[in-house]
């Protein structure tokens, strides 16, 4: 069973940073390809960044340049930099890994494989 757990959301001001983490539990693959979406009120999930098996990372282009996605195995860690934060980046923040937990990918895939969700941290900007 694969349990993910967010942490590290709050409140920030416009230009501020915050680094998000994510700890899972029960994941066989010592390199799972691993996301972080968020979603803001009124809106749908959207996938922020992703880094896969063999550590391609794919970010959306709002927050390119800003947010750093990183993965430590050995801590069963993914984390998510992210730095000039602006009211547009308010929301819940889910990490969340693939469902076929024994492939790897070589690229981040569609947002339909990520079968795996952490209950989010809140991150909002002011």
């Amino acid at each position: 069973h694969v349990q993910l757990v967010e942490s590290g959301g709050g409140s920030v001001q416009a230009g501020g940073s915050l680094r998000l983490s994510c700890v899972w539990s029960g994941h066989v693959a010592s390199r799972p390809t691993v996301a972080w979406f968020r979603q803001a009120p009124g809106k749908e999930r959207e996938e922020v960044a992703c880094i896969s098996s063999t550590f391609v990372t794919k970010y959306t282009e709002s927050v390119a340049g800003r947010f750093t996605i990183s993965r430590d195995g050995a801590k069963n860690a993914l984390y998510l930099q992210m730095s000039g934060l602006s009211p547009g980046d308010t929301g819940m923040y889910y990490c969340a890994s693939v469902q076929n937990l024994g492939r790897v990918y070589a690229s981040c895939p569609a947002d339909n494989e990520f079968g795996y969700w952490g209950r989010g941290t809140q991150v909002t900007v002011s």
